[in-house]
């Protein structure tokens, strides 16, 4: 299918274009090896290579390493927070205008007291540790009342809006849920009410079936690029039952989400060259979370291209890649 044609998306009932002619091969998407010099195993300049020097009263979770003979995984507070949890979540009218003060949580989880590795390169026991961090933090996050959603994600690269090298993922708890999550609870609501049935657990039997834009699979998780993808190589991992709420997840899903999270990013990094890429763990906002509609993913978007002015104009993705293209050069 080299032709240009529109798929929507089933979730967000948004359109994107997929314009096979204005790249070559998926070989095009590979970034310059010469930009990502690999980093040292300590950076003297680095603050979280210099652990010892912060005051202990500031790590809110440490969790050891393997041999135990230190840590593996610190939380932190954001030294520059988006949100602070020092306020309320009163809102205050102004005319026709609407405003909130600026309650949250920023945490940064430290994923490393290494500075030269990320989750693609680390031994697997330690991505583990990683991923059981991230539950620990976001069980114990959103038991208060007023949290109504925890976002964890992780920047990999400049073009990512990684601020700094060392291995670090972050956490962010609103006291709101913006309304592209609503929507898409929304449009769930609205296809289990017609079909008695959860729209992604549909996504992934069809995916499952099909298996052209399959990347990778395990025991208990299917990694696939989605069939409107927005960007080249844009890759969800989900559970293959059903399951709303990440905070839900037992031990045996965390050591395999674990092992596919890994396998996936080092797919990424060694046919595209180490790409920049952001990842999100989306999961039901408060209140939903044992609801049969919402099903938690893990979505990875690399930083391939740049949306221009018909992107910005239209709020239309035009992706130069075919999924079925993706996966396939993934897999080989």
């Amino acid at each position: 299918m080299n032709n240009s044609h529109i798929r929507l998306n089933v979730i967000t009932k948004e359109w994107v274009i997929f314009s096979p002619s204005r790249r070559q091969r998926p070989q095009d998407f590979q970034q310059d090896p010469s930009l990502h010099i690999e980093p040292p195993c300590y950076d003297p300049h680095c603050p979280f290579c210099n652990f010892s020097e912060v005051s202990s009263e500031v790590v809110i979770l440490e969790i050891a390493n393997p041999q135990k003979t230190g840590w593996q995984t610190r939380v932190v507070p954001n030294k520059y927070p988006a949100l602070t949890p020092d306020s309320k979540t009163t809102r205050q009218l102004d005319g026709i205008y609407l405003s909130m003060p600026g309650y949250g949580c920023h945490e940064v989880i430290v994923e490393s007291p290494k500075h030269h590795l990320d989750i693609a390169t680390m031994p697997l026991q330690e991505v583990e540790i990683v991923i059981e961090t991230y539950h620990q933090r976001y069980y114990d996050l959103m038991v208060a009342h007023q949290n109504m959603m925890a976002i964890i994600f992780r920047n990999h690269g400049h073009k990512a809006g990684a601020s700094l090298q060392h291995p670090h993922s972050q956490i962010i708890v609103t006291g709101m849920v913006p309304q592209h999550i609503r929507y898409a609870e929304q449009e769930a609501q609205r296809y289990y009410d017609t079909w008695s049935k959860c729209l992604y657990c549909e996504i992934l039997a069809q995916e499952k079936r099909e298996r052209v834009r399959m990347v990778a699979e395990s025991n208990l998780f299917f990694a696939f690029i989605p069939f409107a993808a927005d960007v080249p190589f844009e890759i969800w991992i989900m559970p293959k039952v059903h399951q709303a709420d990440f905070g839900s997840i037992s031990d045996a899903e965390k050591v395999d989400f674990a092992s596919i999270l890994r396998r996936v990013l080092r797919q990424l990094k060694t046919k595209l060259n180490n790409p920049d890429y952001n990842y999100v763990i989306n999961t039901a906002a408060r209140y939903k979370a044992e609801e049969p509609q919402v099903h938690w993913y893990c979505q990875i978007r690399p930083r391939l291209t740049t949306p221009a002015g018909f992107e910005i104009g239209s709020g239309i993705s035009i992706n130069p890649s075919l999924p079925e293209s993706d996966a396939e050069y993934l897999r080989s």
